[in-house]
């Protein structure tokens, strides 16, 4: 596969794992990856006009430019599997997000029973 394919898919990937944002009002981390995946190792000799707004250094040649890639790609890779996992956990863990009382009346309504309504006091609402 061509770097430049491979740069494209694995920017896709990221992009795929990043909270949807609009495409008007992009993240600092969705733009700083932009301006690693653009740089081509042309220009990549240049400094940005801006130097100091990224935190990162453009590699210079072809091979540090597809070692990048590669270390993006495994990036990539395990945000995918930490969003599956979580998504896994909630999954088989239904209740793990509930508060003490509504795992109590849910496992009530299971048995047969519901629970009753509790009195809360006017001034308590």
């Amino acid at each position: 596969m061509s770097t430049t394919i491979q740069a494209r898919t694995t920017y896709r990937a990221l992009l795929r794992e990043l909270p949807r944002r609009h495409l008007s009002n992009p993240s600092p981390l969705h733009q700083q990856l932009r301006a690693i995946f653009r740089s081509t190792p042309s220009t990549s000799s240049l400094q940005p006009e801006n130097s100091n707004a990224l935190p990162f250094s453009i590699p210079r040649t072809d091979e540090g430019r597809t070692l990048r890639i590669q270390e993006a790609d495994q990036f990539a890779q395990y945000a995918r599997a930490q969003r599956v996992y979580c998504e896994l956990l909630e999954r088989y863990n239904p209740g793990m997000t509930m508060d003490e009382e509504e795992k109590i009346r849910l496992t009530a309504r299971r048995v047969g029973f519901d629970l009753p309504e509790l009195h809360v006091p006017e001034g308590k609402e």
